[in-house]
């Protein structure tokens, strides 16, 4: 395959578009002369800002008409191949009418006919149930990369820059001391959510052992809850700052990065802060801990088996059992092993 100009569809969702990368780096390998342009969604795009494999960052429209005039921007720029990593129908028909020539993407979401290469998704044990390989076995079946790579972990390019950058930003708030980061939401899902009562007795649980101040990231949805979590903490006598809503994708990378340890439920924030290096303890209850594991090489998951996970459920219709069972102790006490 001789491709020159490479449009690439990134992931939808942070976390997805974090487990993506192995995908997007061996697209890369297989073309090392190539342009790639990563085309992604605005909340995601940020992530690939020191991304090496990347070459152009294209902001995806949210509506139909600036769909229309990007398909047609992008036609007058004659990309070789469109490689699709996510499911959607959008994104086959987006590069269908940009006339790129090789469209290739698994045939899901009755998207088969837009594309020149239907892949065929996996099946239940055809694969590894890490979601980082159903990217990769795309392209295996594509027959862009010839075989899956063994497991390696998953990390973000210029990880110091971005530490660098974190820190002084952390410094110019008044926080010089080790930080804690702290992300007590999950978009989407009510489920996933570890109590914020708890995260807050972990939270000062570490910032007393580690002499630590905490910072309280989320999107603009989880502002109310992040100010909620930033105050319990405060009147715990902890120093803490509340960034929920307050940082670009691009802003928490680099503050993360500069996190001691980092807390959060099954998120894209718990995928970012795992790869950037930063010890990372994720709290899993009804989601596949298997599957959505943080892929980073300092990353501990704790959870309770119970007998109705992972249920995959949005709400729990019970006591939410799985998460309730974790002990605010339990998070702490990872942490505090990891960091050591």
């Amino acid at each position: 395959m001789a491709w020159t100009k490479i449009l690439v569809r990134a992931a939808n969702w942070v976390g997805d578009a974090v487990l993506s990368l192995p995908a997007l780096r061996a697209i890369r390998e297989r073309n090392p002369e190539a342009h790639i342009a990563v085309l992604a969604r605005p909340w995601v795009a940020g992530l690939y800002c020191r991304e090496q494999c990347c070459d152009e960052r294209i902001t995806a429209p949210r509506t139909w008409s600036g769909r229309l005039r990007l398909a047609r921007a992008l036609r007058q720029r004659r990309f070789d191949a469109a490689i699709l990593l996510p499911n959607s129908f959008e994104a086959a028909l987006v590069a269908r009418l940009a006339g790129i020539r090789e469209r290739i993407g698994y045939n899901r979401d009755g998207r088969g006919f837009l594309l020149t290469a239907a892949i065929p998704p996996p099946q239940p044990g055809d694969i590894p149930r890490h979601e980082s390989l159903y990217y990769l076995e795309m392209l295996r079946r594509a027959g862009i990369i010839p075989e899956l790579p063994p497991p390696a972990p998953i990390l973000l390019d210029g990880i110091e820059e971005a530490r660098r950058v974190g820190r002084e930003r952390f410094e110019a708030m008044g926080f010089r001391q080790p930080v804690i980061g702290i992300s007590p939401g999950a978009e989407n899902s009510r489920a996933k959510q570890w109590p914020p009562e708890r995260f807050v007795e972990a939270a000062t649980l570490l910032a007393t052992s580690l002499g630590a101040a905490a910072a309280v990231f989320g999107s603009p949805s989880e502002q109310t809850l992040g100010r909620q979590v930033a105050e319990q903490i405060r009147r715990n006598g902890c120093r803490v700052l509340n960034l929920a809503g307050e940082t670009t994708l691009e802003q928490f990378v680099e503050m993360a990065a500069a996190c001691r340890v980092f807390l959060s439920n099954d998120s894209g924030a718990m995928h970012v802060a795992s790869a950037l290096g930063v010890p990372t303890v994720a709290v899993f209850g009804p989601t596949d801990w298997i599957a959505t594991a943080p892929a980073g090489p300092l990353a501990r998951i704790v959870r309770q088996p119970v007998e109705c996970s992972p249920c995959m459920l949005r709400d729990c219709p019970i006591d939410h059992r799985c998460m309730t069972a974790v002990a605010a102790e339990q998070v702490a006490q990872a942490a505090l092993e990891l960091v050591k």
